[in-house]
């Protein structure tokens, strides 16, 4: 089991308190929601959660089965998708799964046929990542968090340009992270239904 706990979190830009006091703690097995208004620091604490960012002040534990996990090591316990997450636009969509799969195991049951099948993206294998449309790259940032195999999952507004295809899809795919400590950074009700708890950064300011 995974637990990740926040002792007086808080963070600053310059003079300005983006949150501050908070105290939570995420665990394996269940999925969290961070919600508020758009500037709240949804995707600063998700960044910090993630390792990506330092807070300001007060600290984050990480640990598995009863162990602590020192900081640097998170990111090989985690899988991302976010708004500014990059791909790699020169390479072909084989070629970006490829490349990902060799720094990362696939979840069970996947291969790279079995992720683009699944993500509704076979028609794009040879197609350049530069051409796809911005829905289509989100269903391949979603797709590496989801596949990839990972005790927890980050996501920030996931359905980011999304059609309904896809924000259906995407409902699908969280079904199956119930083993997984899942945390999405949203402030659109229908991103984050199906989580069992909820966390208001308004609550923190």
């Amino acid at each position: 089991m995974f637990r990740i706990e926040l002792h007086q979190l808080g963070k600053r830009f310059n003079k300005e308190v983006i949150f501050k006091g908070l105290d939570y703690e995420f665990e394996s097995g269940r999925s969290y929601a961070l919600t508020g208004p758009n500037g709240s620091g949804k995707s600063t604490l998700l960044q910090i959660i993630s390792g990506f960012t330092l807070p300001t002040d007060g600290k984050v534990k990480y640990s598995y089965n009863e162990r602590e996990v020192e900081a640097e090591n998170v990111f090989k316990h985690l899988a991302i998708a976010t708004p500014y997450m990059e791909l790699i636009e020169a390479f072909t969509l084989y070629e970006l799964l490829d490349f990902h799969f060799k720094f990362r195991v696939p979840r069970e049951g996947y291969s790279i046929d079995t992720v683009m099948e699944t993500a509704y993206l076979s028609n794009a294998r040879n197609k350049y990542v530069k051409n796809f449309s911005s829905g289509m790259k989100q269903r391949v940032k979603l797709a590496l968090a989801f596949y990839s195999q990972s005790e927890i999952v980050l996501l920030d507004e996931p359905t980011t340009n999304l059609d309904r295809q896809g924000m259906d899809w995407y409902q699908e795919q969280l079904l199956t992270l119930g083993p997984c400590l899942t945390i999405i950074a949203s402030n659109q009700q229908a991103e984050y239904e199906k989580c069992s708890n909820v966390l208001s950064i308004s609550d923190y300011k």
